[in-house]
């Protein structure tokens, strides 16, 4: 495995390269995607992406959590996460790499 990470910009290299698109138009799109799944995460809303993966929101409700090396107890606020749900295209294309 190996240490590298992609980033926006690693993307916008590829679309550049592979589909013609200026580096420009490349962020916009990448930018455009990622504010539409963001603005929907915001409304409560599943994303799903065909052959990749599933992002889904969950509300977890306020609790009592416990620092464990003092034991002092505080309030852990309510708040949304995301859940990750790879596609079996993508739990296959990881077996398989």
């Amino acid at each position: 495995m190996t240490n590298k990470t992609i980033t926006r910009a690693d993307i916008a290299e590829e679309l550049y390269r592979e589909l013609g698109f200026s580096h420009a138009d490349a962020l916009k799109l990448i930018d455009k995607t990622l504010g539409f799944m963001t603005d929907a995460f915001g409304r409560g809303e599943e994303v799903k992406i065909a052959q990749f993966a599933s992002f889904v929101p969950h509300q977890k409700h306020k609790r009592v959590g416990r620092n464990p090396r003092t034991g002092e107890q505080h309030d852990i606020s309510a708040r949304t996460v995301l859940s990750f749900r790879p596609s079996h295209f993508l739990k296959r294309a990881l077996k398989q790499g």
